[in-house]
């Protein structure tokens, strides 16, 4: 997250230059409150989602961010939020600092799943293929394969685990630590045929995928600056925050997809997963964008 976050504060200095040093220092403070925001709100998705984890525990357990539990969604939501709403009190051209914004988000996501797969989180479906990855015995991805989940309709695990290698409380199978396994079961979990399944390494699905759309985000933004250079008139399509807008068009499109890979969400609503309904809302609502920013009058840089 943090080299996503040094990336994206990278790419958008840049891209603000041409708007004057005050409005670069602006994009910068705009581009801090939206690393925090996109935190919390992360977090607070993430709970929100998965409410059953916490209730009845210790309120501490709500902040822990340290172990583990953030949605994407929700922290790209809030820091947007928070962005406009910084945006409108400095009273700065909203839509030009959204657009560049759009870009730095792009890529900070290039990194973000990246941290993902060195987490072991996302994970995708078992798939005997020669760009399959294997995730480690302990793993969240070996943790799912070991137990049904009724949430994806799964009622049998992938890897018929014996009870042996489990502590149980309170009639809940919990994994033994590595280090407590003897040596015939390590074997077993490393090489034999208790081993993770190889999965689809959706984590870099979604890396590469980011990197074409924030590639396609600068190209389009680049292309209605140059529009807007030669005083030509600029179509509905290239004018000032439809960049913006097609990030979520762009996003939504591949989160959409890439969760038919992914062995992780439950499935809910129309029977698809969470993030799946929220990718056609985002279709949708960055098509509305791009219709609103093309009737918009223009904003004026200060």
């Amino acid at each position: 997250m943090v080299c996503g976050f040094v990336a994206a504060i990278f790419i958008i200095r840049r891209l603000s230059r041409s708007m004057g040093q005050k409005n670069t220092e602006h994009i910068t403070t705009a581009a801090l409150y939206s690393l925090i925001a996109g935190v919390v709100g992360a977090r607070l998705f993430y709970v929100v989602h998965y409410w059953q984890q916490f209730r009845g525990g210790r309120l501490i357990d709500i902040f822990a961010v340290w172990n583990g539990g953030l949605e994407l969604l929700g922290g790209v939501f809030l820091a947007i939020f928070i962005i406009v709403l910084y945006l409108r009190t400095q009273k700065l051209p909203i839509r030009r600092y959204l657009d560049i914004l759009a870009i730095g988000l792009m890529l900070a996501l290039v990194f973000g799943r990246l941290g993902c797969l060195l987490n072991g989180c996302c994970f995708g479906k078992p798939a005997d293929s020669v760009i399959s990855i294997r995730f480690p015995y302990g793993s969240l991805a070996y943790q799912s394969q070991v137990r049904p989940d009724f949430a994806r309709h799964r009622e049998k695990p992938y890897i018929e685990l014996p009870d042996d290698f489990f502590n149980i409380d309170n009639n809940y199978y919990y994994l033994k630590p590595y280090d407590l396994l003897n040596s015939q079961e390590k074997f077993e979990v490393t090489q034999g045929p208790y081993r993770c399944r190889p999965v689809w390494p959706t984590q870099i699905f979604e890396s590469i995928s980011a990197l074409i759309g924030c590639i396609l985000l600068y190209i389009h933004r680049k292309r209605g600056i140059r529009l807007q250079s030669i005083g030509e008139t600029i179509p509905i399509f290239f004018r000032p925050g439809v960049t913006f807008a097609l990030m979520f068009v762009i996003y939504g499109i591949m989160r959409f997809f890439i969760e038919f890979l992914r062995d992780d969400n439950p499935f809910q609503a129309n029977g698809l997963t969470i993030s799946q309904n929220l990718s056609i809302a985002m279709v949708l609502g960055g098509f509305l964008l791009i219709w609103l920013f093309g009737k918009a009058k223009p904003d004026k840089i200060i």
